[in-house]
């Protein structure tokens, strides 16, 4: 059984970019609902000894209920560990390698800002880890993820919620206002831990 994860600040600290409200909403509301029909569409299925990250992995994507819902249920519980009211900053390695991906930090943030407002309706912005260690901008939509087969990307490390209910209490149509003020919170020591990792 998979229970919600804790978010290990409180919901106004990522004020005034994300709002408590929608914070609030969004882990208590949205991510328990994916919680919760994750472990339904998991009844009768030993997964006992299985990571989500596992799961998704070798998951039917002709399932629809698993397919939404393990897709919810990782990519919010990434999405929490990636931001931070505290200010962080990128290391001296971690940008040679966005540099050498992108030729630098503001492209990097350009094109990243420029793919998760084309993703059209419903889906996430991912910056992903290549086998090579190159770095790869990917949209999905939905709740689908680079983990999940016949989904290019690689290893997720940075991610962007664009789904209407992630800002609209806030900023209502203004996708890329929401987009520009997620840069004040990414926590991009997590962002070099799971590069690393």
């Amino acid at each position: 059984m998979f229970e919600l994860p804790k978010i290990l600040y409180s919901y106004d600290s990522l004020e005034p970019y994300f709002d408590a409200k929608t914070m609030e909403i969004h882990h208590t509301k949205h991510h328990q609902a994916y919680t919760d029909n994750l472990n339904k569409a998991l009844e009768g299925v030993d997964v006992s000894n299985m990571s989500i990250e596992q799961i998704l992995s070798e998951i039917d994507m002709n399932n629809m209920p698993l397919r939404n819902n393990a897709g919810g249920y990782y990519n919010h519980k990434l999405f929490w560990e990636l931001l931070s009211g505290d200010k962080t900053s990128i290391s001296q390695p971690f940008e040679n390698v966005i540099i050498q991906s992108f030729g630098s930090i503001e492209n990097l943030k350009e094109s990243f800002t420029k793919a998760a407002l084309s993703r059209f309706g419903s889906g996430w912005a991912w910056l992903c880890k290549k086998e090579d260690g190159s770095l790869e901008i990917v949209t999905t939509g939905n709740q689908d993820n680079p983990l999940m087969p016949g989904i290019e990307g690689g290893t997720p490390i940075l991610a962007l919620d664009v789904w209407e209910h992630a800002y609209y209490l806030k900023y209502q149509n203004r996708r890329a206002e929401y987009i520009e003020n997620f840069w004040n919170i990414v926590n991009w020591n997590k962002v070099t831990e799971l590069y690393e990792g």
